[in-house]
């Protein structure tokens, strides 16, 4: 990919891990830090970022429900 592709597909990233905190607030109501740190935290996180079985292509509604369904020890101690 060259130089040009590489900065979209990090921008695209970035702009995917913002909506995907923006809905895990939201579905959880919590305060954005603290999805912010669950997100970070979870294996959803490490998997776009290595772009692993291109789940960084998935909608970002989906992705979060997934994070909430599948890593909801992440949300415990929060609240």
């Amino acid at each position: 990919m060259n130089d040009s592709g590489v900065e979209l597909e990090r921008i695209y990233r970035r702009s995917l891990e913002q909506s995907i905190i923006e809905d895990i607030a939201l579905q959880k109501d919590i305060n954005y830090r603290f999805a912010a740190e669950a997100y970070y935290r979870s294996r959803l996180a490490r998997q776009i970022s290595a772009g692993e079985y291109g789940v960084q292509y998935l909608d970002h509604h989906v992705l979060a429900k997934d994070l909430i369904e599948n890593e909801s020890e992440l949300f415990s101690a929060i609240k």
